[in-house]
């Protein structure tokens, strides 16, 4: 399962980590909580990038977050996602 290679990739970093891709890229937290739970909800993993460094960049703005999903779950989560309005159909 992805969470597993995650946290064992965790203390390596996820530069080598092939096989998930970028589905939503935003500075709001709330927004971020609120995606999480819609993907979740319809059985998707993923994983928010980038929170550390916007924290220590001070949480300006400066670094947007990313929501990551596996490859093979990316049109199903933009699905989820575009349904739920927070996207739009194709993107």
């Amino acid at each position: 399962m992805y969470c597993e290679t995650y946290r064992v990739l965790g203390e390596q970093g996820l530069s080598g980590l092939t096989g998930v891709i970028e589905i939503y890229r935003t500075n709001d937290i709330v927004k971020l909580s609120w995606l999480e739970a819609l993907l979740s909800d319809a059985g998707i993993e993923c994983v928010v990038l980038d929170q550390h460094a916007s924290i220590i960049e001070g949480s300006i703005g400066a670094i947007q977050r990313r929501v990551m999903v596996l490859e093979e779950d990316a049109l199903c989560a933009r699905r989820v996602l575009s349904d739920a309005g927070e996207i739009e159909e194709g993107a």
